[in-house]
C-alpha cells in the first residue's frame, strides 16, 4: 500500500510539474512548448464533470473523445457510417430488436484490467441509472434503469447484447451508440469507488456508480488517459501505453483555458500555445498573415438560426415567414461577421450527415419580400420584437437583420439578454422571433429532425419541447414523416426521406436557418497530424507530431 501511494504521489508531482511550467503567466516571447507536448489555447470553463455518463458539454466531449473508446465510432471518411472501436464486429436480429456486438480481443483499459462485455453492459447500466442531462441518448430505446441489465447484457466475456423496443433504422441504432454517453468505463476500477446514496423518490438506487469520484477521475481505455482536470484553468492528458490501437505520438496534451481570441492569437505568435482555438475573425486574419503560423478549419455539426413565434398572428402567415427568408443579408453576413467562422447553409440537417440537403434557395430580395408582405395584407410591415443572447456572431446577426427587415417596412425591436434569459423566455414561448443555435446532440439526422420537424403535442403542456414547439408550429404530419424515417432500414431511402422532410422545412417552416459553424483553429506550422472533426469528440490528438 506504501508503494502504492508513493508511485501515484510521484505522478500527481510530474503531472503538476508538467503543467505548472506551461501555465506560468508572462511566459517570455518566443518561448516553445516542449516537443513531446501539444498545447491548445482553449475556452474549457464550460466543464462541469469529466464522467461520461453525465458530461453533456463541447469541451468534456473532445477530451472524453480522446480518453475514451467505445463499440463503434463515427467513420470519418464517410459521417454517415460507423466503424468499429472496441466492436470488432455486430449483427442485428431479423426481427430488428436486438444487435449483438464482437469485442476484439486482448483489449485493455489504462489500468492495465482486460475489458470486458461485462465492462460494456455496467457502463450502459450505470448511464442509464444515473439518469443524467445525455442518458435520453440511450433511454430513447425504451430502455430505463429497471429494464436496462435485461436490455444491455453481457452473453459471455466477448459478446454483447443491446435490445430496442422497435425496429429503428440500424444507422439510427448505431450512430447513438458513437455519442460520448456510450463511452466504455473501467467497471472494477469505477466500483472501488462507488458512494453509498440513501434512495429517494427521485434518486431509487443505493449507490452513485462511481459518479462523485469520476468527476474528475479516470476509467477509460483511449489514446489519451486524463491525467489532470483543474477547473477553469487546465485538462492534462497523458499516453496510455495500453491502447489498443495506433499510440499516440506526443507524450502529452495540455488545454489551457484562454477565453479570449486576442490572448489565444498573442500566445501563438509568442509560441507558448502550439494551438488557438477559439479566433474571431481579425485574429485569424493576423494569424493567415503570419509565416510561422496556419490555420485550419472543418464545419460542425451547429447550424444558427431566426425562428418566429407562431403565438404572433402576423408572424403565423405563410406568406410573412416566407418574407422573413429573403430579408437576411446571407452573403453581407457571410463576408463580415460570419468570415471563417460560419458558412451559409438553409437547411437543418449539417454538413455530413447522412440525407444532408445542400440547397440554399434564399438570397436578400427586399422587393419579393415585399410583395408577400402585401399578399398577407401587411404592407407597410409591422412591429416585433427579437430575444438575442449579447455576444457574437448573435448580436451582430441580429443587427444586420434588424437593417434588411426595416427596408420592408418591419421594425425590429432587439432584446438583449443573457444565455439564461433569453433561453427561458425562449422556453416558455413567450417570445416573438429568437435567434440563436443548434447542435446535434449525436450524429445522425433524427437529432435535428426530431427538433426541427416534429411536435407531438403543440398545446402548452405538451411534454415534448422541441423547436418546433417552442414556436407554436403545429405539425401533425410532418411529426408522422419524421417518425417513419426513423423506421426506415435502408440507409439510402432513409436519406431521401429526410431531404424531402428538409425541403418543406425551406418552403413552409417559421425556421429561417442562415448558417453552419465553422471551427476554426490557427496553429504552428511545425504541427504535424493535426485535424478538426465533424463534432468536437472527433477532434482527435493521437495523430499529432511535431517536426
Amino acid at each position: 500500500m506504501m508503494m502504492e501511494k508513493l508511485a501515484l504521489r510521484s505522478r500527481i508531482l510530474l503531472a503538476g510539474a508538467a503543467m505548472s511550467a506551461l501555465l506560468l503567466a508572462g511566459a517570455p516571447a518566443g518561448a516553445v512548448t516542449p516537443a513531446d507536448t501539444l498545447v491548445e489555447g482553449f475556452a474549457i470553463d464550460d466543464i462541469i464533470s469529466m464522467d461520461p455518463g453525465e458530461a453533456f458539454e463541447l469541451s468534456t466531449a473532445e477530451v472524453t473523445g480522446n480518453t475514451y473508446d467505445l463499440l463503434v465510432r463515427l467513420d470519418l471518411s464517410d459521417t454517415s457510417k460507423v466503424k468499429p472501436d472496441l466492436a470488432e464486429s455486430w449483427t442485428v436480429s431479423d426481427d430488428g430488436l436486438t444487435y449483438t456486438f464482437k469485442l476484439k480481443p486482448g483489449l485493455k483499459f489504462a489500468s492495465g484490467n482486460p475489458i470486458t462485455a461485462a465492462d460494456v453492459a455496467w457502463s450502459f447500466e450505470r448511464a442509464v441509472k444515473l439518469d443524467k442531462s445525455p442518458a435520453f441518448i440511450i433511454d430513447q430505446f425504451g430502455i430505463s434503469g429497471d429494464n436496462v441489465t435485461e436490455k444491455a447484457k453481457a452473453v459471455d466475456d466477448t459478446t454483447f447484447q443491446f435490445t430496442v423496443d422497435k425496429a429503428y433504422a440500424p444507422s439510427f441504432v448505431l450512430n447513438c451508440l458513437s455519442a460520448t454517453v456510450a463511452s466504455i468505463v473501467d467497471a472494477k476500477l469505477v466500483k472501488e469507488h462507488v458512494a453509498a446514496v440513501t434512495p429517494s423518490a427521485d434518486y431509487k438506487w443505493d449507490n452513485d456508480f462511481g459518479n462523485a469520484w469520476l468527476k474528475t477521475g479516470y476509467a477509460g481505455s483511449g489514446a489519451y488517459k486524463l491525467r489532470e482536470w483543474r477547473a477553469n484553468e487546465a485538462v492534462v492528458m497523458e499516453r496510455n501505453d495500453n491502447y489498443y490501437g495506433e499510440k499516440a505520438k506526443l507524450a502529452r496534451v495540455i488545454y489551457r483555458n484562454m477565453k479570449e481570441s486576442s490572448a489565444q492569437r498573442l500566445a501563438l505568435e509568442a509560441g507558448d500555445i502550439d494551438v488557438a482555438r477559439n479566433l474571431e475573425p481579425n485574429d485569424l486574419d493576423a494569424i493567415a498573415k503570419n509565416a510561422d503560423l496556419t490555420t485550419t478549419s472543418a464545419p460542425k455539426g451547429t447550424v444558427y438560426y431566426i425562428s418566429l413565434n407562431q403565438k404572433n398572428p402576423n408572424l403565423a402567415k405563410p406568406e410573412v415567414r416566407q418574407a422573413f427568408k429573403y430579408l437576411v443579408d446571407y452573403d453581407a453576413l457571410s463576408t463580415t461577421i460570419l468570415k471563417g467562422i460560419g458558412e451559409i447553409h438553409q437547411t437543418f440537417l449539417p454538413k455530413g450527415v447522412l440525407g444532408e440537403l445542400d440547397e440554399n434557395p434564399f438570397k436578400l430580395d427586399v422587393a419579393k419580400a415585399k410583395e408577400l408582405l402585401a399578399k398577407a395584407g401587411l404592407p407597410d410591415g409591422f412591429s416585433v420584437t427579437m430575444d438575442v443572447r449579447t455576444g457574437q456572431p448573435t448580436t451582430g446577426m441580429a443587427e444586420s437583420i434588424q437593417q434588411t427587415l426595416g427596408q420592408a417596412g418591419i421594425k425590429l425591436e432587439i432584446i438583449p439578454g443573457d444565455g439564461k434569459q433569453t433561453l427561458t423566455k425562449y422556453r416558455a414561448r413567450n417570445h416573438d422571433i429568437y435567434i440563436g443555435n443548434w447542435g446535434q446532440d449525436y450524429f445522425d439526422p433524427n437529432s435535428n429532425a426530431q427538433t426541427f420537424a416534429s411536435n407531438p403535442d403543440n398545446s402548452d403542456a405538451g411534454k415534448s419541447h422541441t423547436l418546433a414547439w417552442r414556436n407554436s408550429w403545429d405539425i401533425p404530419d410532418l411529426t408522422k414523416e419524421t417518425e417513419a424515417a426513423l423506421l426506415e432500414k435502408d440507409s439510402g431511402k432513409r436519406a431521401d426521406m429526410y431531404k424531402d422532410l428538409e425541403k418543406k422545412i425551406l418552403d413552409t417552416s417559421p425556421f429561417v436557418i442562415i448558417h453552419q459553424q465553422l471551427e476554426v483553429a490557427g496553429l504552428r506550422k511545425n504541427l504535424k497530424g493535426f485535424a478538426l472533426g465533424p463534432s468536437f469528440d472527433t477532434n482527435f490528438v493521437g495523430p499529432v507530431s511535431k517536426e
